[in-house]
C-alpha cells in the first residue's frame, strides 16, 4: 500500500510517499480502507517532531481516517466487515491507502455522511464538546473561542450557539473568516489578542482555546469571576511556564484552567458523543467545513498550507 511517512521532523519537505506492506489487524482491531483522511493539529506536531522520542523516523502520519472495514483482528464480530467507519488510529498510521484501529475507537458512519465529513467532524467535534462539557458550559453563558477558523474552533462555535450561549466571541486573523464564522453562530469577531469588537463583553464565562502559546494569559484575563478556561490544543506553543500566576493574581475571582485530551475521555462517552455529532450532522445542525481535498501524493502541500495559517475547518487528504 502507499502510505505517507516521516523521513526527517521539521517542515513538511520531511515528509515522503512510499510503499509498505498492507498491515493486518491485531487481536481487538479492524483494518480499514481508507476513503478520506483527516488532518489534524496532531499530525502536524508529530511531523514536527513536537511529541519527543515516541515517534520516530519512518512513523506512518495521520490519526483519523473514514473508509470501509476490510478485515477484523481476533475478537472482532465478523458482522464489522463491510460497515463505512469512521475511525482513530492514535497518534500514528491514518495517511496510508489502509490502517488499523482498535474497534473500540471506531464509530460506524450514518447513512448520508460522507467520508471527507466524517473526518471534518470525527476527532474535532468530539473535542469541542467535551471541552464544552468540561468548563462546564451552561445555557445563557458566554463563550470565547480562540483559533475559531480550525476544524475544533468551528466545532466549539456551532456547540456552544446551538448550546444557548448568551455570546459567542471568536478570535481570528481577517475579516472574511470573521463574516463566516458569524454564519456559523459567532455574535462578535476578534483579532488574535482578542481585540477590535465594540459589540463582545468584556469578559467571557467560559473560554476554549485550541492555540495555547504566549498569549495564554491575556485569555485568563479576559476569563469573568468564576471563570473557566479550557486548553485543548498547542499549535501556538506551550503557555509560559508562570502562566498560572495570572490566576493566584486575580485569586478573588475564583478563575480556573483545565485541559482537555480525548485521551481522558472513555471510549464509549466518546462514541456516543461522536454518534451525536454525526447524526447532527446529517440534520443539518452541525457544519463540516472542509477547506481543500488534496490526494495523498499532495500530503506535505497540505502541510504547508496548514503551517501558512491559511486553512479555514479542515484539510482532507483522499488515498
Amino acid at each position: 500500500m502507499r502510505a505517507v511517512t516521516i523521513r526527517e521532523f521539521g517542515d513538511p519537505s520531511g515528509m515522503t510517499v512510499v510503499d509498505l506492506p498492507e498491515p493486518t489487524p491485531g487481536a481487538g482491531q479492524v483494518l480499514v480502507r481508507t476513503e478520506a483522511i483527516g488532518i489534524g493539529g496532531v499530525d502536524v506536531m508529530t511531523r514536527r517532531g513536537a511529541l519527543g522520542a515516541r515517534v520516530t523516523p519512518g512513523t506512518v502520519l495521520g490519526s483519523e481516517v473514514a473508509g470501509e472495514v476490510v478485515a477484523v483482528g481476533p475478537g472482532v464480530e465478523p458482522a464489522w466487515r463491510g460497515r463505512r467507519v469512521w475511525a482513530a488510529t492514535g497518534s500514528a498510521g491514518g495517511y496510508a491507502e489502509l490502517a488499523v484501529a482498535d474497534v473500540a475507537d471506531v464509530t460506524v458512519l450514518p447513512d448520508g455522511l460522507a467520508a471527507v465529513d466524517a473526518v471534518t467532524l470525527g476527532s474535532a467535534a468530539t473535542v469541542a464538546h467535551s471541552a464544552l462539557a468540561r468548563a462546564p458550559f451552561t445555557p445563557g453563558e458566554s463563550v470565547l473561542v480562540r483559533g475559531a477558523a480550525g476544524s475544533i474552533g468551528i466545532a466549539a462555535v456551532e456547540l456552544a450557539a446551538r448550546g444557548g450561549a448568551s455570546a459567542v466571541a471568536v478570535t481570528t486573523s481577517s475579516p472574511d473568516r470573521g463574516r463566516r464564522l458569524r454564519g456559523l453562530g459567532a455574535t462578535a469577531v476578534l483579532d488574535r489578542a482578542g481585540e477590535g469588537a465594540a459589540d463582545t463583553p468584556e469578559d467571557f464565562d467560559v473560554v476554549i482555546d485550541v492555540v495555547g502559546g504566549a498569549d495564554v494569559p491575556r485569555f485568563i484575563d479576559r476569563l469573568a469571576p468564576n471563570g473557566r478556561m479550557v486548553l485543548v490544543g498547542a499549535v501556538g506553543g506551550f503557555p509560559p511556564a508562570d502562566f498560572g500566576m495570572r490566576l493566584m493574581a486575580t485569586f478573588q475571582r475564583s478563575r480556573s484552567v483545565a485541559t482537555l485530551s480525548l485521551a481522558s475521555v472513555p471510549a464509549a462517552a466518546r462514541d456516543a458523543v461522536r454518534i451525536g455529532n454525526f447524526a447532527a450532522a446529517v440534520r443539518g445542525e452541525l457544519h463540516p467545513v472542509v477547506h481543500d481535498v488534496l490526494s495523498l501524493d499532495q500530503a506535505a502541500e497540505a502541510h504547508r498550507e496548514v503551517d501558512r495559517g491559511a486553512v479555514f475547518g479542515r484539510m482532507v487528504l483522499r488515498p
